[in-house]
């Protein structure tokens, strides 16, 4: 219910203050604070969704009442955000620690590049437009290999690049490599299967953005088919790209298809007969019954799940691009499985940009594309704050000058523990307090770089412990750099000041309500009964306004549900004639219930309730009813047995009680105890309106 609330009041929140000009009257006073018009209609025009660069329109009754009604609640929030301040509401702990919830939720956009961002998507839906087919042979180096390593891997996969160019055959360089690969392996089973390697080894199907690790898809994508890509580096190690074909994008399909496997000796034969009998006019999924060897699909006429590009075979791919319509099927083709026809069922078509952002946001929460925007912004920070990294800083401008920090103090601390997530530390035997860098007004030193690395431990692969350091500063650095500009954000950016203000005000307000007036009023129990009695007497029966303070005329119901599951007529006749002498002789309801159960031969339970049932209701229980031949008493079967009710009373319509209406009388006394604290603070800060400056707003 808060965040709805507070959601309701961001379009009449405080702004920031806006300088008087000659054009700029000031429009209202509260507590001895001035509000101007600009300010006010900022806020107005944002609250009923009018650009304010847009031209007035002509004045109408509606336009005008809507601006009153604005006046009013604008100048009762500002007067309660005042006595908001005044009681100390912006210091209450759980409202500050809600506040620092939404900020963290409404900084993340603020924090990254958005102009990085705003390609990243773009570029992701122009590739979208286009699915690829290629192959790669991969040289294994991972991240935190040693440079010498990284080097020799470097160097093998310009070799295999070399080679790459001077064949017309990419797989037999990959099967090559991945045979040497496994005869290398220190695991035997690995070792054992080193010529077990798949004739299209390599080869990656189709793919589109998203499917593949960033550097990977940004080199495919920059390729022509036929090319074959120097070495590209991912967490991987190094890969060797050859892309085959680009095709136009279309997401997901649905299929049909008649598939004769490859180990089928006439196979070729077969899917020419089947092809023959579509020619000839035969249905489609008859002939998948009679040919397809799949056996998933052939009994549901060959169709296949709608599926997305990168889980289709190539083969497939390949026909639909060709100009394949919704409807038509294929003429017969060959792949490395078989033999197929295909028959599209339905195919999508590229969405829009716009409808396309939301996923991309969504893909892009991790990976390299997450990271970028980011990284790109706490560049432009430490440009923006004056950054200063002491250990690649010198003492002074002499050639061989010493840096004036170094990283030295942390790596006699670091051990290989670290890469078993066992590591500990003596902070006291860290004594170099040198600064390592700066940033803004604020400087960190080697102490806080281990903590840093502590907090942050994992279990990792080993490495040299120089680059593991390294890389941890590197860390380090951007994260107090984040955490600076982040720091910053309220004074450095006047949009992101004015909506963390909004929600301030907002979260304020919630309580001062909640307390001034939502909860005041269910506590006060005296309160409430004094205004209960003041006001229910001022209610009419005929107003249509107050109906829901009254009760139409109802009728009092003794009910009594007797069980006979056989329905036996003869039950009803005697249960009428108990009716009749219980009315004569005024017996009670217990007196009525033995005397049913001992004349009626076949009830079983009984059970019997009182019901007032109000006219106009929606109560469904004297609605087909049959008259019992007694005055008041009425039947009808039920599932069970039957059912017999009695009219006891019939009561004219009066007034509700303060407990049957309690939820309109405590929403009336809330609204009294807001009209009260209203009027009480316009006093109390002197409010002022300028009515001639309203009088004059055209919009």
């Amino acid at each position: 219910m808060k965040k709805i609330f507070v959601t309701l009041f961001l379009s009449i929140m405080m702004m920031g203050a806006i300088a008087q000009t000659s054009n700029d009257p000031v429009i209202f006073e509260i507590g001895g604070r001035n509000i101007y018009k600009s300010q006010f209609m900022k806020e107005f025009l944002q609250s009923i969704g009018k650009d304010p660069a847009a031209a007035p329109t002509a004045c109408t009754f509606e336009k005008r009442k809507a601006l009153e009604d604005y006046v009013q609640l604008y100048v009762n929030f500002q007067a309660k955000l005042a006595d908001a301040y005044a009681m100390g509401f912006d210091t209450i702990e759980s409202l500050n620690s809600e506040l620092a919830t939404y900020r963290k939720e409404l900084s993340a956009p603020y924090l990254i590049d958005s102009a990085t961002m705003q390609s990243l998507l773009r570029e992701a839906y122009d590739r979208n437009h286009y699915v690829l087919h290629a192959a790669h042979i991969l040289v294994p180096c991972p991240e935190t290999a040693l440079p010498s390593d990284t080097l020799k891997a470097y160097k093998h996969a310009m070799e295999l690049y070399q080679q790459a160019l001077t064949t017309d055959n990419f797989y037999t360089i990959a099967q090559q490599e991945m045979r040497d690969q496994r005869s290398n392996d220190r695991d035997p089973l690995v070792r054992e299967k080193a010529n077990e390697v798949n004739p299209m080894e390599g080869d990656l199907g189709c793919f589109s953005v998203f499917d593949m690790i960033y550097a990977f898809e940004s080199a495919a994508y920059e390729m022509q088919p036929g090319e074959i890509h120097k070495p590209v580096r991912t967490r991987y190690g190094y890969h060797i790209i050859k892309l085959f074909e680009r095709f136009n994008y279309y997401g997901k399909a649905q299929l049909a298809h008649i598939w004769i496997t490859e180990n089928d000796p006439s196979a070729q034969g077969k899917i020419n007969s089947a092809y023959r009998q579509l020619q000839e006019g035969t249905d489609f999924g008859i002939v998948a019954k009679n040919y397809s060897n799949d056996r998933s699909t052939s009994t549901n006429g060959g169709i296949m799940p709608e599926l997305p590009h990168n889980q289709l075979p190539y083969a497939y791919i390949q026909t639909i691009s060709e100009g394949l319509q919704v409807g038509e099927y294929s003429k017969p083709f060959h792949s490395r499985f078989g033999w197929h026809i295909i028959k599209l069922l339905k195919k999508e078509t590229m969405p829009d940009y716009e409808s396309m952002i939301p996923y991309y946001k969504s893909r892009m929460t991790r990976g390299e594309r997450s990271t970028r925007p980011q990284h790109i912004f706490v560049e432009q920070s430490k440009r923006n704050y004056n950054f200063i990294d002491y250990t690649t800083t010198k003492a002074s401008k002499k050639k061989n000058a010493p840096y004036m920090a170094s990283l030295d103090a942390v790596r006699q601390v670091i051990t290989d523990s670290i890469f078993s997530a066992i590591f500990h530390y003596d902070s006291n035997s860290i004594t170099d307090m040198r600064p390592l860098f700066k940033i803004g007004d604020k400087t960190f030193n080697s102490r806080q770089l281990a903590r840093y690395i502590y907090k942050n431990k994992k279990v990792r692969p080993l490495c040299d412990l120089n680059t593991f350091l390294r890389d941890r500063y590197e860390e380090f650095v951007d994260a107090m750099v984040l955490n600076y500009a982040d720091s910053r954000l309220e004074a450095d950016n006047p949009e992101f000041h004015d909506i963390i203000e909004e929600y301030r005000h907002g979260l304020m307000i919630f309580a001062y309500n909640d307390h001034k007036v939502w909860s005041k009023a269910i506590k006060d129990s005296v309160g409430f009964a004094e205004f209960y009695d003041r006001v229910a007497k001022t209610h009419n029966y005929n107003d249509s306004n107050d109906a829901p303070y009254f009760w139409n005329e109802r009728t009092r119901v003794h009910v009594y549900n007797l069980e006979d599951s056989t329905h036996t007529p003869a039950t009803i006749d005697k249960a009428a004639k108990v009716m009749t002498k219980a009315a004569q002789k005024g017996w009670s309801s217990q007196q009525i219930t033995e005397a049913l159960r001992a004349k009626c031969k076949y009830v079983g339970n009984i059970t019997d309730n009182t019901e007032l049932v109000e006219a106009g209701s929606n109560n469904q229980l004297l609605i087909g009813m049959n008259a019992m031949k007694t005055p008041n008493n009425f039947w009808r079967t039920t599932e069970n047995g039957y059912q017999i009710l009695v009219i006891e009373k019939i009561l004219p319509p009066e007034l509700k009680t303060c407990q049957e209406a309690r939820g309109f009388y405590l929403n009336d006394y809330q609204n009294y105890l807001e009209e009260q604290n209203n009027a009480a603070l316009r006093t109390k800060y002197n409010v002022k309106i300028h009515q001639d400056v309203i009088d004059e707003i055209t919009y």
